[in-house]
């Protein structure tokens, strides 16, 4: 029995040759073999673990795998036996298409120690295709004036199959007017040729019937047929002449569709008819008809599908130009793809080595990876290197294989891992590149103390708020790992002398939450500020501290205060308007200030309450009272306002302010405004016209008396000059020396009298320095008069004539006067 299955395994081997089997060592460690296409799954190739130079079982031990430099992993690796086999069935057409010789590349990677091995196997052909022709029923139109020896060129039939498994001979069906002769292209399949041996008669032969067949060289060799029509048409002198009988072009690969390749041209002695020429692409592969396309009027070749350098080089072109009375003639147009950089490096990596250990030594290897270029003739050399500076380096194994080994200390506080991008770029033109990032994890310390995602934090609070309110947040984060990450808060003590902050705020230790455990009030303080310190979890543990500052925002919760006029609630306030006002004229001004800030504090004043609403308005902005319309005397003496002022809170706060105006007459003049020139004649009654005349005598013989006594009284004062001190000059503007003012308060030294002129709309003037010289002079009620320390008094509306007259002097006497 034994023997019997020592033979069985010595006749596999034996068919395994049959597959043409053969496995050599060599080349920069790189491991070959070969295998026939379409063997079955689970073949056996080779064993692994022998031509490694390994012991049975090493494999498994040290985690043996293959990584494919393709996208798919077309073999398995047994590992216990080391045994290599097929993991399904190979097709070499579609692996590597006409390509030959077809080769797959893998690598081997062990691991502990990780390494890695290079390793191809070879797919050989098998004749498993037939050569197949496009058109299975070809038609050729042949002029029977067709001179002998003329050729006709065949479609070529498609072969699969490379090498002597390809196409390698055609047959024709015999007959008497046709042999046929193989002919080469360049770079393409063989192709046939219809020679004329005899010549054409239409009228004894319309049509000949011929059975073409394409053999390839497999054992048994495949066949495949073709039948040709051949028409046989009527006289037609001439054939269209192609101005070359080659046409050659350059186009770059990646041209987009459109672009034009080449112009044929070829022109026909005939007339008429037979003179109008039609181009065409006959006789040509599927690939061809599929990339290409003609201009059947002008003979331009543009693109209709891409060119790529990588799979197709070179386009062999058979364009035919017919003439209207069906004679062709042929040309051949040569495509050449030129190459560009149009492929980036591919980078595969083959084993990472993470988390990795932030003590290893210098050189230790991280990773493994290859690279490859398509672009193998334009792309140049190809260089690999890190995008940033960090502690890795990148080293060649071997051809186009790399390692990424540890070129510097490696810190876990500094950067807790990495995401290493490497650059493979080739030297182009244009240089292309391709990045891929590697991500490598490292282990931790407790070094890195909390850390404040702000210098300092600006926290507000609405003032009146409800106790533990929420007011903000304060954040700290660690770039430790675990117990040495969890971050506490606390509030430091203040300093001596500050805010107790322990009796306004509370903190939350675990997430930071700062609450207000009183009410805040605007007014009482604006804002404070401590500090908060954060403290990790490790040991020993770090901390770091932070300033919060709490700014109290204003609530609406102070209503306006009245200044002026005075709400005592016992003596009423009065206010004088001369009968003779006109519109407009100003009573006087409300003044109130609210103890809020900001839109809160704004002000606005209305009339709530009036005798007559309709003679008195307030403006709303600055709170002044005026006329309506001129006084009648129907109006009542005492008009009593009430005043509303509020301010633009929410919501918002009022007070009311009561005020009293006496409609008097015989007011003196300075209280009055200008009044303007009547623009209407008004009928005077002839006493009033008299008393008008008295009145002006007595005023002129009172001011004649007045200014006799004042000239007296300068002429005196002028001799007595020369017999007083520098301290007793008559000042005209006020202007005090400084030995008249005592100490810092700014009051006078001596009893000065301050004599204030107004002028209001009447354009006359009080002289007031005449109180001194006629102590019974009468003067009005209510006037205004600015006394000394000894009595000082300062009207009401003492601000509203100093802004309304247009130019006031003081003049000041000293007790010589």
């Amino acid at each position: 029995m034994a023997v019997a299955r020592r033979k069985l395994l010595q006749s596999r081997q034996v068919g395994s040759l049959l597959l043409f089997l053969c496995v050599s060592l060599g080349g920069a460690a790189t491991i070959r073999y070969s295998v026939a296409e379409e063997m079955e799954s689970g073949s056996f190739v080779a064993n692994v673990a022998k031509d490694l130079g390994l012991e049975v079982g090493k494999l498994a031990a040290r985690g043996a795998r293959l990584v494919s430099e393709g996208n798919k992993l077309h073999f398995r690796l047994h590992r216990k036996t080391g045994d290599l086999f097929v993991k399904e069935k190979l097709d070499r057409e579609s692996l590597c298409g006409k390509a030959d010789p077809c080769v797959l590349h893998f690598e081997i990677v062990l691991v502990e120690p990780l390494q890695s091995f290079r390793a191809e196997v070879r797919v050989f052909d098998i004749n498993d295709n037939a050569p197949i022709f496009p058109n299975k029923e070809p038609l050729l139109k042949i002029p029977e004036s067709t001179p002998l020896g003329s050729r006709f060129p065949l479609q070529s039939a498609q072969d699969l199959d490379v090498g002597l498994n390809g196409l390698q001979n055609y047959t024709l069906s015999a007959n008497t007017y046709f042999h046929l002769h193989t002919r080469f292209r360049s770079h393409g399949p063989k192709y046939a040729e219809l020679v004329l041996d005899k010549p054409l008669d239409r009228e004894v032969q319309p049509e000949v019937n011929l059975t073409i067949t394409a053999v390839d060289g497999g054992s048994p060799p495949k066949s495949g047929t073709a039948h040709i029509r051949v028409e046989v048409l009527d006289v037609n002198d001439h054939v269209p002449q192609f101005s070359r009988l080659v046409y050659r072009a350059q186009v770059p690969e990646g041209s987009a569709n459109g672009s034009l390749v080449a112009t044929v041209t070829a022109t026909d002695l005939d007339e008429g008819s037979n003179k109008e020429i039609i181009y065409s692409l006959a006789q040509n592969p599927e690939a061809i008809l599929q990339t290409f396309h003609i201009d059947s009027e002008t003979g331009e070749i543009r693109l209709r599908g891409p060119l790529d350098f990588e799979a197709i080089e070179t386009y062999d072109l058979d364009i035919q130009a017919t003439d209207g009375g069906g004679l062709s003639a042929h040309s051949k147009v040569l495509v050449e793809v030129v190459d560009v950089n149009d492929n980036p490096p591919d980078v595969m990596v083959s084993s990472v080595s993470s988390p990795f250990p932030e003590d290893a030594p210098l050189e230790t290897v991280v990773a493994l990876f290859s690279i490859r270029d398509r672009d193998i003739r334009v792309g140049g050399k190809i260089t690999c290197f890190l995008r940033e500076d960090l502690p890795f380096a990148v080293k060649p194994t071997f051809r186009n294989s790399y390692s990424l080994v540890t070129d510097r200390g490696l810190d876990r506080e500094e950067v807790s891992g990495y995401n290493i991008t490497l650059v493979a770029m080739d030297t182009g033109p244009p240089n292309l590149s391709t990045e891929t990032v590697i991500e490598v994890l490292l282990s931790d310390i407790n070094d890195n103390p909390p850390v404040f995602q702000e210098d300092s934090y600006i926290l507000t609070v609405q003032e009146n708020n409800s106790p533990a309110v929420f007011i903000g947040k304060v954040h700290a984060e660690d770039l430790d790992l675990g117990e040495n990450a969890q971050v506490t808060y606390s509030l430091l003590p203040p300093k001596s002398g500050d805010l107790s902050v322990f009796a306004y705020i509370s903190i939350n230790s675990d997430n930071g939450k700062l609450y207000a455990l009183r009410t805040m009030d605007y007014e009482a303080i604006q804002d404070f500020q401590f500090v908060i310190k954060a403290t990790d979890g490790g040991f020993p543990s770090l901390s770091s501290q932070v300033t919060v500052r709490v700014v109290v925002l204003d609530d609406n919760d102070n209503c306006p205060m009245i200044l002026y006029p005075l709400q005592n609630g016992t003596l009423p306030c009065n206010d004088l308007v001369p009968r003779s006002a006109e519109a407009g004229y100003l009573v006087t001004k409300i003044v109130a200030v609210d103890g809020d800030s900001g839109q809160n504090s704004w002000l606005s004043y209305h009339l709530l309450k009036a005798t007559d609403s309709g003679l008195f308005s307030v403006q709303q902005q600055n709170g002044e009272i005026r006329t309506l319309r001129q006084i009648s005397e129907r109006d009542p003496m005492v008009q009593k306002l009430i005043i509303l002022v509020h301010d633009h809170g929410q919501p918002a706060l009022s007070t009311t302010a009561s005020l009293n105006i006496l409609l008097v007459d015989g007011f003196s003049e300075p209280y009055l405004q200008f009044q303007y020139p009547s623009k209407h004649p008004t009928r005077v009654n002839p006493s009033t016209k008299y008393l008008v005349i008295s009145l002006a005598v007595l005023s002129f013989l009172f001011l004649l008396s007045v200014t006799v006594i004042f000239i007296i009284h300068i002429y005196q004062k002028i001799k007595y000059r020369e017999k007083i001190t520098i301290q007793e000059h008559f000042y005209d503007d006020c202007n005090f020396p400084n030995h008249l003012l005592q100490g810092a308060n700014g009051s006078l030294s001596q009893p000065c009298h301050y004599e204030m002129c107004s002028a209001t709309g009447t354009g006359t003037s009080e002289f007031r320095f005449l109180k001194r010289f006629m102590p019974n002079f009468p003067f009005p009620q209510g006037t205004g008069e600015v006394k000394t320390e000894a009595g000082s008094s300062l009207p009401p509306d003492s601000d509203r004539n100093r802004s309304q007259g247009p130019e006031c002097h003081a003049r000041v006497a000293n007790d010589y006067m």
